[in-house]
Order: structure tokens, then sequence, then C-alpha cells
């Protein structure tokens, strides 16, 4: 055994047989393969075993003896110490992900089968080919100038905004852009912020560990309730109003001024979550809230729904007063974001592949929701999907006879199907919770499913509550 552990090291060039030899007994140690209080062969023995100098042996027996792995005594020969308790535990994987499921409906995930790897590929390596030696060094942690101007042109010509490459800053994603406005928000004596209800878990979590407390205000068919966020005294505000998480509304025209005009008149911020802005199916995506008012909106996206959350990679478009300090806290918490990243990205929007993937994406997309829609009514009749046709995710509403909502649940969950009730997303949980004591009400995810595995999928929800 001690042989095949150490054969390969044995066998490494004249130069690197000793510390090879060293590295591959102290691996065995710490692995468990050579256990505590194992006699070791005589360096002799060992050294005849792998065709290699007694004076090897000997060496790498008296570094690790010297280092706590092994232990000697004169004429007691060699043995494995017991400063090593235990071998070295695996890396764990705490990537958010539902294992078992047969069905997956819970949303905010985008088909990864999409990720366009050929164009991708091409482009870094015209990066890499391209990028001058000094542009490796410390970014500018507002984003490579290249990048943001990209960027600029492309949020113009798609969503509206108003783009000025110097208030753009890259950051690691939604999440990111979330947490330096609350940082920011924080350190100007501003300690509460209003969000949707329901709306995202995610908002909530993100400002409370910026030091922000969140204050939840009920929404309307058109929006958000401007009267409770009139009276709640916040300045600030965080919104999806392309397409809100999760009902799926589009705020109204009428809405998006009266937003607008209270943040006027409380000299107040909008952050502007835009995180599935790019796909509607039935008409053009309605612009950018802060195309309006550029100097009350804060507009930040990224790219986890059109290419993959894995990238980390997004954008936040600041009004001009508080750019100086988001880029400050930028730059204290990871010094600008990864360069290659962003050369490559800005090749992939200037070349118009990513122009390619939006349009790809979406028309997958649009069948996916349709074919949703269909076998909804088909299996569940009766069944109401409310909200506009866009995004990745609807809102199902079943008829009264599969409630109440906790039963249907458990059934469903026990056939294998992974849902998520509406009143996960409403921060008034106790409230929502007794309220989905009757009716059904779902936020469905579709885009990362096929549409067979979407048929399949309701068909398998259907059998497990049909009685």
């Amino acid at each position: 055994m001690t042989f095949e552990l150490l054969f390969h090291a044995a066998s490494a060039p004249a130069r690197a047989r000793g510390r090879a030899l060293q590295s591959a007994l102290r691996e065995a140690v710490r692995s468990g393969r050579l256990a505590v209080g194992t006699r070791l062969p005589s360096s002799r023995d060992l050294a005849a075993d792998l065709g290699v100098s007694r004076g090897l042996v000997t060496e790498a027996y008296e570094q690790l003896t010297a280092e706590g792995y092994l232990r000697s005594g004169r004429g007691a020969g060699t043995w494995v110490g017991d400063a090593v308790r235990a071998a070295r535990p695996p890396a764990r994987d705490l990537a958010p992900r539902r294992v078992g499921a047969r069905a997956d409906f819970v949303p905010g995930t985008p088909d990864l089968s999409l990720f366009p790897r050929a164009a991708w590929s091409a482009a870094q390596r015209g990066v890499l080919a391209e990028l001058a030696h000094q542009e490796l060094g410390y970014p500018d942690p507002r984003g490579l100038p290249r990048l943001r101007t990209a960027l600029a042109e492309l949020l113009a010509r798609r969503r509206g905004v108003v783009a000025d490459p110097d208030r753009i800053v890259v950051v690691s994603g939604v999440s990111q852009s979330t947490t330096l406005l609350g940082l920011v928000l924080h350190a100007r004596g501003v300690h509460a912020v209003a969000v949707e209800d329901p709306g995202s878990p995610q908002h909530a979590e993100l400002y409370t560990a910026a030091g922000v407390t969140t204050v939840p205000v009920p929404l309307d068919d058109e929006g958000l309730g401007m009267g409770p966020l009139r009276s709640s005294g916040v300045r600030a505000v965080v919104t999806t109003p392309a397409h809100q998480f999760p009902t799926g509304v589009a705020y109204s025209a009428n809405r998006r001024a009266e937003l607008l005009d209270w943040a006027r008149s409380v000299d107040g911020l909008v952050l502007e979550d835009d995180y599935d802005g790019d796909f509607r199916y039935d008409r053009a995506p309605v612009g950018a809230l802060q195309g309006l008012d550029p100097e009350h909106v804060a507009y930040a996206g990224s790219v986890s729904k059109s290419l993959a959350p894995g990238l980390r990679l997004g954008w936040l478009l600041v009004p001009e007063p508080l750019v100086e300090e988001v880029v400050a806290r930028k730059r204290t918490l990871d010094l600008g974001h990864p360069v290659l990243d962003q050369a490559l990205f800005a090749r992939f929007v200037e070349r118009g592949d990513y122009d390619r993937q939006l349009r790809r994406c979406r028309r997958a997309y649009r069948e996916r929701r349709d074919t949703l829609v269909a076998a909804l009514r088909e299996h569940f009749p009766g069944a109401e999907v409310s909200g506009i046709a866009a995004g990745l995710h609807v809102i199902a509403a079943l008829p009264e006879r599969y409630g109440p909502q906790d039963r249907f649940l458990a059934q469903v969950a026990a056939a294998g199907v992974a849902v998520r009730p509406l009143s996960d997303c409403t921060h008034a949980r106790a409230e929502a919770e007794a309220d989905g004591k009757g009716d059904v009400r779902l936020v469905l995810g579709y885009a990362h499913l096929s549409p067979a595995r979407i048929r399949d999928g309701v068909r398998m929800m259907a059998a497990a509550v049909t009685h």
C-alpha cells in the first residue's frame, strides 16, 4: 500500500523527487490513508521498493518527523504520529439548489443551457489577445471606461435610460447595487426604506444587512400604493415598475408620474430594480422609470436573467449627488469588478452578441410562458393567470376546490413538485399565511424548463391534488 501511495512521487524528475516524496507522505497522513500508529518501512526497504536512493527517503522521514507527521525512536523504527487528528474535510457546496424535485416551478432561474458558450469563448479569446498589459492592474472602481460606454449606449437604446458613462458603476449584480445604496443611505442618515408588498424578500434582507429598516407598502392594480407610501414617512423606496415581482403588473403611466412627484416632493430616491425589463412578449418593453427623472431614480440591472447569475455582473446608474459616495463604497468593498470579465462583456455588447442573446431568450421564454398558461387551463379548469405577458414567472390563482393552500402545497410536495406560494413573497407573513389557508395562489417560474417538462410538471401537480 505504501508503495502504491508513493509510486508517482518516486517517478518525478530527479530534482523534484525529494519534495514530491515528502508531499505524498504528508498528504497520505493528512487524508488518513496512513493511519495514526502505522509503522512505516525502514528507509532501506522503502528506497528499494521505490527505486530511489536511501538518502532521499531518510531526508523525507526526518523532515516529516520535524513537522510532527511522523515519530521515530532509536532502534524503534518510524511511525505515523498523532499530531494530525482528522482527515481534511471536503469543501462544501452551499450553492442554492433544490435536490430531488421531479418538477421545479420555483421562480428566479433562467435556462442556463441557453448560455452562448461559443460566442462567449470567442469574445474571451479576442479580449485576451487585445487587452494591454497595464489594463490588468487595479481598475477604476466604477468599471472599465470601455464597458461603461458600451452599457450607456445599450441601456439608452433598449431601456430608454439617461445614461452618462460616469454615473454607471459596474457591480456584481442587483444585490450589490442594493447593498451599496443601503450603505450610502445609512451614512446619510436615512434609516428606513419602503419596499413593495408583496415583493422580493431579497430587498428587505439586503437593506437590513446594511443597517436600514424596510417598510412594506402594499400594491394596487396600478403599482405601489401612493397613500401608504406618503404616510410611511420614508424618503427612499425600492420598486420593480416594468414588471413587478411577484404580481406581474406593470406600473401605470399615472402611477409612475405619481411616484416621481413624490420623490421630488421629499427630495427622495427611487431604486428601480429592472431585473427582467427586456422580456416583454406582447409588445415592446415599457421604458425605464429612470429616463423620466435621472436625478431621483437609481437604476439597477444585471445579466442574471439574460446570460447567467453565476457571472456576477451587473450595473448601477446613480444620480449625480450619490456618485462619489457609491464609488467610494465600491472601492472599499472589492477594489472594482474583475477586469477580464468587464472587457469580455464590453466586447460581447459591442459586437451585437448580447442583443442576439436577448432575442434568443425572449423567443424561448415566450414559448414557455404560453405553454405554462395552456397547461394550467387544461389541467386546472378555471385557473386564472394574472400579470402582463413578460418576465420569467406567472401568478396562478387556482379555483377554491383545489384548496386549502396548505393542503395543496403538502400534496404537490409529496409528489415531487416544487412550487412557491405567493405568501412567501409577502412581508406581512402572518397575515398572508392566514389568508393563504383558502385560495391557492402560486408564483410559478418557467424559464428554466423546456415546454415538455412544463406540461409534465403541471400534469403531475394536477394528479397530486385530484381526488
